[in-house]
């Protein structure tokens, strides 16, 4: 399951970087396969200039799919690859696609980083706990948006994925269709735990909420400017599936009604909010090796560490942030842009990501909601 199982427009990044698939010489440089904010033209800039390493990416449209085009052979083609935590330590390096990184050389970078990640710390390391897979960066959660002008904050955050299952907020609302993410927030609206095993009498309750949670929405988008516009225009009111990633850019420009929540509590260990993280890591390939191992400590210094940040346009909190000298870049409306205030809260009340046991099923459940809305 990706963050972002449908990127719109930056899911074009492979015909945009040249990069022309398991053609890539491996001579040339290295090679990402990416979430948007490392192919940020001012971050490969910087790395060119500063290395003379070319470096290509492309930008994935979902992490199971990067996973598979390894398993396919695409090792020889990729040496970076950023994912959401579970499938390094529970997919990646058991199958032998991810390189074990030197833990005398990669460990201490986890010491400038929040507390949250300090060493041994669990998704960052093989099962054994012997191997470092990758370094954290990237982290924040993703649940719903509301605008803070019709909707207390306070009450959303109280009420939490019930909001949705109002009948006055029926009409009201909208969804962003990344698809594995509303399956997630569905379970959660359904009172299921997300990334545990399921029953018949949950894979009901999750159709009822689908069917429910669907029919009801105002609008159903790929595209979460467009829910920005609608709340800022007084169709909608709150939008699912939304955080810091979808608000960030708006509230950046001002529209600091356009406010993240993440719920205080839920049916996830009592947590009702979900916290993905990113792990980048080197895939197992030998051509361009030591590059990767030099790009990925080159990311965490601070002026690179910056740019992932600002990834594109959108502001998202980096593990760098726990420096003074990361975090004094930013300013008080770019952090009042990321509510930067309430960000322990948000980490605090989320279950950290996981691959969702029956993910099939749940998904098939969802589209046929979709199908039949039509």
């Amino acid at each position: 399951m990706s963050r972002r199982s449908v990127l719109g427009g930056m899911a074009a990044g492979l015909a945009a970087s040249g990069l022309p698939g398991a053609a890539l010489a491996q001579d040339d440089g290295i090679a990402l396969l990416t979430w948007d904010a490392y192919a940020d033209p001012r971050l490969l800039d910087m790395w060119r200039s500063q290395t003379d390493v070319p470096i290509r990416y492309e930008i994935h449209i979902s992490d199971p799919t990067s996973v598979n085009r390894l398993r396919a052979g695409e090792t020889s083609v990729w040496n970076f690859i950023n994912l959401n935590n579970p499938w390094a330590r529970e997919i990646m390096y058991p199958e032998d696609l991810i390189y074990a990184l030197p833990r005398d050389r990669f460990e201490p970078l986890y010491a400038q980083m929040f507390e949250k990640f300090a060493m041994p710390y669990d998704w960052a390391l093989s099962k054994d706990g012997e191997n470092l897979l990758g370094v954290v960066q990237r982290f924040e959660t993703f649940d719903f948006v509301v605008n803070s002008d019709v909707i207390s904050p306070a009450m959303a955050k109280d009420e939490g994925w019930d909001l949705f299952n109002n009948p006055d907020f029926a009409g009201r609302y909208g969804i962003l269709a990344y698809e594995d993410w509303n399956v997630m927030d569905i379970c959660m609206g359904a009172g299921i735990h997300p990334f545990k095993p399921k029953t018949e009498a949950d894979y009901a309750k999750f159709e009822d909420t689908a069917r429910a949670w669907i029919n009801n929405a105002k609008m159903i988008t790929t595209d979460f400017v467009q829910l920005n516009l609608a709340m800022l225009n007084g169709e909608i009111d709150l939008y699912f599936t939304g955080g810091t990633y979808t608000a960030s850019s708006a509230r950046a420009e001002g529209a600091t009604n356009i406010y993240a929540i993440t719920p205080n509590s839920g049916p996830a260990d009592g947590k009702g909010g979900i916290n993905w993280i990113e792990l980048n890591s080197a895939v197992a390939n030998p051509a361009g090796k030591e590059a990767t191992f030099d790009f990925l400590e080159w990311i965490t210094t601070p002026d690179a560490a910056e740019i992932v940040a600002r990834g594109n346009g959108n502001l998202q909190p980096v593990s760098q942030m726990a420096q003074d000298e990361v975090l004094g870049r930013f300013s008080a409306d770019e952090l009042n842009a990321i509510q930067w205030d309430e960000f322990d809260e948000r980490i605090a009340n989320a279950v950290e990501f996981d691959i969702v046991p029956d993910y099939d099923r749940l998904y098939d459940i969802y589209s046929a909601a979709i199908r039949d809305r039509g």
